[in-house]
C-alpha cells in the first residue's frame, strides 16, 4: 500500500486505504486488508507536520523487526544501542512494542519515570549520549498488562515521534514488537516523510522462525522499508568450557553434578582445553538457516550470533556486553555485524568524519 496505492490483493470496489471509509465500507467486506485499512491515519493529518520537524534533527533512523517473538530482536537493539553509544555518537533508543516493554530492563533503567519540560518529554538517559523512551516507563506497576486496540497503539506511538524531544540524534533506533501489525504500519506511515534508513530483521536459524521472517521481509518490501539486513540470533549454543556444568545420568534416572571431577581431570591431564569454547547446535539448521533465506529473497546477511548465556545475563542487568570481556562468543560476533551494518551502508563514513 505504498503512497497510498491500492492493493494488489484488494477488492473489486476499493475506496482505497486512504479514504475514510477505508476498512468500514460494503465494498470492504472480506477484504485480506481490511483491518488494517481501518486502523490506519487518513488522509492528511496535521501531527505528521511535527513529527517531520522533530526527526529533521534525527540524521538516521533504523528500526527493528522479527517475524516470531523471543528470538532476541529487544537484545540486539539494546546492544546496537550500546555499541553505537560507544562509538560517541548521539543515540535514540524507541521502544514501540506497547504490550511487551522490555528495553527499559535491557538498559537498566527499571523503575524510571518520562520527566516534560517546555521541550516536550524528555528521553530517560543511560548515558549523556543515549537516550531511551518506552510505555514501560509510563506505566505505574510493571505488572500491569497493556490492553489497547490498534487506534490506541498507534497514537502512542504518534505522541513519542512528536513529543519526545531528543535533541540532536546521529541515530534513532526503532525496537518494534514482532509480527507485521499496526505498530508497524502507524511507525512507517508516521516516518514515510523523513526518510528511513531501513529494517534491520532479527531471527533463529529454525524454520518455525524463518517463516514469519519471510512475512517481515514482504512486509518491508510491500511499504517501501530497505532491508538493511538479516541477523540469525541463537545460532548455536557458544560458551567457554569453564562454565559448562557436566552432568551424569545414575541408574535411577536422576542427574548427578560431576562438574568438579571433570574439571579437575582436565587440569591434571590436558590443561590446554580449559581455555576452550564449547559448542553445540540447538535449533535446527538443516534448511539452510537465515543464509539461504537471504539468498532466496535477495535481501543482505549480516551474521550470525551464537546463544551466549553471558549475553544473557548481561541483557538481564541491563548493561553492554562490550563493556568488559566476559561476552567472549557474543561480543565479537555482534561488533563483526554492526561494522559490517555500518559499512555496507555508508554509515562507516560518519566515524572517519568524526560526525
Amino acid at each position: 500500500m505504498e503512497n497510498g496505492d491500492i492493493p494488489e490483493d484488494a477488492n473489486e470496489h476499493c475506496p482505497g486505504p486512504q479514504s475514510e471509509s477505508a476498512g468500514k465500507s460494503d465494498a470492504c467486506e472480506g477484504c485480506p486488508n481490511q483491518q488494517i485499512c481501518a486502523t490506519a491515519p487518513k488522509g492528511p493529518d496535521p501531527d505528521l507536520v511535527a513529527i517531520a520537524e522533530r526527526m529533521a534533527n534525527v540524521k538516521h533512523k533504523i528500526l527493528v523487526l522479527s517475524g516470531k517473538g523471543g528470538v532476541g530482536k529487544s537484545t540486539f537493539s539494546a546492544q546496537l544501542a550500546f555499541a553505537l553509544a560507544a562509538k560517541d555518537f548521539q543515540v535514540g533508543l524507541l521502544d514501540i512494542d506497547i504490550c511487551g516493554p522490555s528495553i527499559p530492563k535491557m538498559l537498566g533503567l527499571e523503575g524510571q519515570e518520562i520527566h516534560q519540560s517546555n521541550l516536550g518529554w524528555s528521553p530517560v538517559y543511560v548515558e549523556s549520549n543515549l537516550g531511551v523512551m518506552s510505555i514501560g516507563f509510563m506505566l505505574p506497576n510493571p505488572d500491569d498488562a497493556v490492553i489497547w486496540r490498534g487506534p490506541r497503539k498507534n497514537g502512542l506511538i504518534k505522541q513519542f515521534l512528536k513529543d519526545v524531544y531528543w535533541g540532536e540524534l546521529d541515530f534513532l533506533i526503532v525496537d518494534a514488537p514482532p509480527g507485521t501489525s499496526d505498530e508497524h504500519i502507524s511507525i512507517v506511515q508516521c516516518l514515510e516523510a523523513t526518510t528511513v534508513d531501513g529494517a534491520i530483521i532479527v531471527t533463529t536459524p529454525q524454520q518455525v522462525s524463518l517463516i514469519d521472517v519471510r512475512k517481515e521481509v514482504s512486509f518491508c518490501k510491500k511499504v517501501g522499508v530497505e532491508v538493511l539486513g538479516v541477523v540469525e540470533n541463537m545460532s548455536g549454543l557458544s560458551q567457554p568450557i569453564t562454565d559448562l556444568k557436566f552432568m551424569k545420568l545414575t541408574d535411577s534416572g536422576e542427574q548427578k553434578d560431576v562438574t568438579e571431577w571433570v574439571m579437575e581431570i582436565m587440569r591434571e591431564k590436558s590443561p590446554e582445553m580449559l581455555n576452550l569454547i564449547a559448542f553445540s547446535e540447538v535449533f535446527d539448521s538443516s534448511g539452510g538457516g537465515a543464509v539461504k533465506m537471504c539468498s532466496e529473497m535477495g535481501v543482505p546477511f549480516l551474521g550470525k550470533v551464537p546463544l551466549d548465556p553471558l549475553l544473557c545475563k548481561a541483557a538481564e542487568e541491563g548493561r553492554s556486553c562490550f563493556a568488559d570481556t566476559r561476552c567472549v562468543s557474543s561480543a565479537p560476533a555482534l561488533k563483526k555485524i554492526i561494522d559490517k551494518l555500518m559499512k555496507t551502508n555508508g554509515l562507516s563514513m560518519l566515524v572517519s568524519n568524526g560526525v
